[in-house]
């Protein structure tokens, strides 16, 4: 191995778990600590700081200038993946994007030690139970009470662990009309949650987070139940009719429609692995060093996922 691609795994190998892409961030100022003046939210992409659970959390926050003046404004919290971050997530997916397109406001929350506690996984927070519920709703009364937000408009997201974190908040909160996870599945139980709409999606190549359920591959060992069967609870937890499924290509849709306008939708990938559809790709020598899966262009999960929030808001 050359010295060159010795430093580029080393700078690289941190994203090993979860992540299918990385671009530069320009550094911005950071909002003050605990401030929820609307002029801390500038138009634009910038970093602030909050206290939550005896902890300094940090996350970045997308406010776009296609706002309309004092009118709330829908909120998608994305959730990075294991050994991802906040201004990495924002660079790989698209989001900023789709927020100017969509009239809405993008936060990406940063986990401990890069990942999140999603219930048997990940990782440091779940070693120590980081109260990451907790943050999640910390973080979501900070940007309402620095914008006005449509709280019957507001969603979380995310990749692998992040994904996790994301069926966790909708098992444990009421906080989010609807959630989207990708190459993901749950591990906390969900008995009594508050109904839901779910999109999901999944490569059926995932050896990381196995469609099928069970052990997967990765660093983060993530043993969970089959994404069939996750699917299947909330559509039971949300008054489901059964679902219909159509295939177009690779991409396989079964959407169920449900009691008061929700709905639970399962969008599988043929030969897809780890990965966000239609995320940025990484650099070729560095995925196959590090054994990663490049995204999907089947299809493009972001404008999916947002087309699915934006006809679900809370029943």
């Amino acid at each position: 191995m050359t010295r060159s691609l010795v430093a580029h795994f080393a700078i690289s190998a941190a994203l090993a778990f979860a992540l299918t892409g990385c671009a530069a961030h320009p550094s911005v100022p950071a909002t003050p600590s605990g401030s929820t003046a609307a002029s801390t939210i500038p138009v634009g992409s910038s970093a602030g700081t909050l206290a939550s659970g005896g902890r300094t959390r940090t996350y970045r926050i997308y406010r776009p200038a296609s706002l309309i003046a004092g009118s709330p404004a829908p909120l998608v919290v994305f959730l990075h993946g294991g050994f991802g971050d906040g201004a990495q997530a924002e660079g790989a997916y698209g989001w900023d994007a789709a927020a100017d397109g969509g009239r809405f406001v993008v936060v990406y929350p940063d986990g401990i030690s890069k990942a999140w506690n999603g219930g048997t996984c990940c990782g440091v927070p779940e070693q120590e139970g980081v109260d990451d519920v907790g943050f999640i709703r910390d973080l979501v009364a900070a940007v309402e009470a620095g914008l006005p937000i449509d709280p019957a408009r507001v969603y979380a997201t995310g990749i692998s662990n992040g994904g996790i974190m994301a069926y966790r908040l909708a098992c444990e909160t009421d906080l989010f009309a609807a959630v989207g996870p990708d190459s993901a599945t749950q591990l906390v139980p969900c008995a009594g949650a508050t109904p839901t709409s779910v999109i999901a999606i999944h490569g059926l190549a995932d050896t990381r987070v196995p469609y099928a359920g069970g052990m997967g591959s990765g660093v983060g060992h993530v043993d969970g139940p089959a994404v069939p069967a996750v699917l299947a609870g909330w559509r039971a937890i949300d008054d489901c009719t059964a679902p219909s499924t159509t295939t177009a290509g690779a991409v396989t849709t079964s959407l169920a429609a449900c009691s008061r306008g929700r709905a639970v939708e399962l969008i599988t990938v043929a030969g897809a692995g780890h990965q966000w559809p239609g995320g940025k790709r990484m650099d070729p020598v560095v995925a196959a060093v590090l054994g990663l899966d490049q995204p999907s262009t089947a299809l493009d999960a972001t404008s999916v996922i947002w087309a699915f929030f934006a006809v679900h808001p809370r029943a």
